[in-house]
């Protein structure tokens, strides 16, 4: 184990809107708090390009809003570290060592918000246009969209509720669905096709996207027969939203949590896990709607857990 370089009260793994609510709450709360994150400030949402469904906050940058953070962060006291966390081991009197590089930390209690992936499926051109074709999150980035012709990829309970959120925003949205079949449950299918603009490829997937600045070419491949063809679109004209689901980032935690069906930490109402001092937030829990709001939310809700933890 590393030698101690760090001693706080709380140390929260991961600076995203959980990781720094939480550090906001608990160092108004007169806690010694201290954010470790790998990246950027603001985590994932950093990398998107425009946040337009945050309460009061009609339109921001992603890049923009972690900065906020991180800047509301430390004007309350807050330490603002960078660096990997390796692990977290339970000491016998209840506290933690996290042990990162560089440097490890006692602390007395931990928050874990490090988020969950969403997973991509390997086509062409998918890393490419990431955020300026392709997108994850109906929720976050329909908007981007209106008026204009989506597709839809997967066949899940989660595709057919995003092309639904669609329908009401683009002017038309194909579902690419690799299976002769949907695996979503009969009624969220039936009022997904229940849309008079949402029309279902089956057995086909998506192999490539090509374009100058933005998607203006698709590759589809017809899997019943392995060949593929080309459509073009004018630039800019289409998107394609990936719903092969989440990966909550829990590595980290697995030995001191249980999982839920969705593989994200399961917490109870004050973000505590079946290990006392460990408090789970964000994205990585066990929830059906992931967005900043409700991360920010479970941010909070995890600091003061803390506080009152850490005070008993």
């Amino acid at each position: 184990m590393d030698t101690v370089t760090h001693v706080h009260d709380v140390a929260i793994i991961g600076g995203g809107p959980a990781g720094y609510s939480a550090a906001i709450y608990a160092a108004r709360a007169s806690l010694d708090v201290v954010v470790i994150e790998q990246g950027m400030p603001g985590g994932q949402i950093a990398t998107t390009e425009t946040i337009e469904n945050y309460p009061g906050i009609e339109q921001i940058s992603g890049f923009e809003f972690g900065q906020n953070l991180q800047d509301h962060a430390a004007s309350v006291g807050v330490e603002c570290a960078y660096g990997v966390v390796s692990a977290i081991t339970r000491c016998e009197d209840g506290s933690f060592i996290v042990e990162a590089d560089p440097g490890s930390y006692a602390v007395r209690a931990v928050i874990v918000a490090t988020g969950a992936k969403p997973r991509h499926i390997g086509f062409e051109g998918e890393e490419r246009f990431a955020g300026r074709g392709v997108s994850y999150c109906a929720t976050c980035d329909g908007m981007f969209y209106r008026g204009k012709d989506v597709f839809v990829i997967g066949g899940g309970t989660a595709a057919c509720e995003e092309a639904l959120y669609l329908s009401r925003i683009a002017r038309s949205v194909t579902m690419v669905v690799r299976r002769d079949v949907f695996r979503a449950p009969k009624g969220v299918v039936d009022r997904m096709l229940a849309a008079d603009n949402i029309e279902v490829r089956f057995e086909t997937s998506i192999t490539a996207v090509d374009g100058e600045n933005a998607i203006s070419s698709i590759t589809f491949r017809d899997n019943r027969t392995s060949e593929e063809h080309i459509e073009e679109f004018p630039e800019g004209s289409v998107g394609i939203f990936v719903f092969a689901g989440t990966d909550p980032t829990v590595d980290l935690v697995r030995d001191f949590v249980d999982l839920g069906d969705d593989r994200g930490v399961v917490t109870d109402e004050d973000m505590a896990t079946r290990t006392p001092g460990i408090f789970c937030a964000g994205d990585m829990r066990s929830k059906h709607l992931r967005q900043v709001i409700t991360a920010a939310a479970d941010g909070a809700i995890a600091g003061m857990s803390a506080y009152r933890y850490i005070v008993g």
